[in-house]
């Protein structure tokens, strides 16, 4: 593991997540709040040393009694909403070159006023803006126009999480009663997932590899927590595993979803492959004995951004096979058909020329194997499991 928070200042970290930037020079939004004022600052990120700036290269400054609960990102990495404390919803824009970072605060009138919205979230296509707060109330809008598609006063008792599905078309919602509800993003409600009586769904995300379309959720049944999944295309249960030997404090699913990860109430995490369900990377007291408040992939390196009230931000690098990089494969394509010359020209050299024996027309056979489709994967066959 390699990491640590190197984040100058003063304040409590409340919440922090990366901003995608062109060329992969990402950078890390992060909410603290102070004893005299909160603030949002960010931090340039070095993925060769898996660590952030020494200092913030921009920083935002509350109102007195301000404080920032949590942070969503547009996928153009230009736009910024916080949730805060008390003052609604603040609008930031990003302005980034080289090393020039500015953020500019912005007018957001549908959510001055709306109180503290535990969830917020942008679409993946950036098109819809969601908040869920901590009074049940959901809120659906058009970005950037914020035109409001859904307002739900009792969605829910109160929100715990929301995520947005791959294509935009769904949103997923949790409650601090347990319940877990699904809608269509044009406002409309699909369905409530079906739970046993002792079962509390509590965290959800959405499958991000375009290939399978699943729901993941943490659900707490009696004292054991589990890992749930959900066909979205008929809202039906396929299985679920126990992962994290302790309740989930916080889920996230790497951008291209290949990976899950899940962070424990005391500081524990473990970094899941979608495609096997098995766990590839544990980390132990990463956040010893404090609850992982924010915990979030890199958006092109296997690293995670993870916080917490005590040790504020880490970032890590994780144990798990590294992805194949363009220049890998074409290096591999070109080695294969200098291979294939090769060969080609030792087969020459080596068989009996034309020239030499004009007289039998000889057949040439070609023999082509049978084609074996794939079977279906690890992940395919995933079978229910009560552990």
């Amino acid at each position: 593991m390699e990491g640590g928070d190197g984040v100058a200042g003063q304040g409590k970290v409340t919440c922090a997540t990366w901003i995608r930037r062109p060329e992969n020079a990402h950078l890390v939004v992060i909410g603290k709040s102070g004893p005299r004022s909160s603030s949002l600052e960010i931090f340039s990120f070095d993925p060769k040393t898996t660590s952030l700036s020494s200092s913030p290269k921009a920083t935002y400054l509350f109102e007195e009694g301000v404080e920032p609960v949590s942070i969503a990102v547009h996928p153009s990495g230009d736009d910024i909403v916080c949730s805060t404390s008390s003052a609604g919803c603040k609008l930031l824009e990003l302005y980034a070159r080289e090393d020039n970072v500015r953020l500019v605060a912005k007018e957001l009138l549908p959510l001055q006023d709306v109180g503290p919205q535990r969830c917020i979230a942008f679409s993946v296509d950036g098109s819809r803006f969601a908040t869920g707060g901590i009074d049940g109330h959901l809120r659906i809008f058009e970005w950037p126009n914020m035109r409001v598609i859904l307002d739900e006063p009792q969605a829910h008792k109160s929100f715990q999480d929301m995520d947005f599905s791959l294509d935009s078309e769904f949103l997923a919602s949790t409650s601090t009663d347990g319940s877990a509800r699904i809608w269509k993003t044009d406002g409309v409600p699909v369905t409530t997932l079906t739970r046993n009586s002792d079962e509390k769904f509590e965290l959800c995300r959405f499958s991000k590899d375009g290939t399978k379309p699943f729901l993941f959720c943490t659900v707490q049944r009696g004292n054991k927590p589990l890992t749930v999944v959900w066909d979205i295309s008929t809202w039906k249960k396929i299985g679920h595993k126990r992962l994290l030997p302790k309740p989930a404090a916080i889920l996230s699913i790497s951008l291209d979803g290949k990976y899950l990860a899940l962070g424990s109430k005391d500081g524990d995490v473990c970094v899941v492959e979608v495609k096997k369900m098995e766990v590839r990377h544990r980390i132990k007291g990463l956040h010893l004995g404090s609850n992982i408040t924010s915990l979030e992939f890199c958006p092109s390196e296997r690293i995670i951004l993870t916080t917490s009230s005590e040790w504020g931000v880490k970032v890590t690098k994780l144990a798990v096979p590294a992805d194949w990089k363009d220049w890998q494969i074409y290096l591999v394509l070109f080695g294969l058909f200098l291979a294939s010359i090769v060969l080609f020209h030792i087969f020459f050299q080596n068989s009996e020329s034309f020239w030499n024996f004009p007289e039998p027309a000889r057949k040439i056979n070609t023999i082509f194997g049978d084609s074996h489709p794939d079977g279906q994967s690890t992940f395919e066959a995933f079978e229910p499991l009560d552990m």
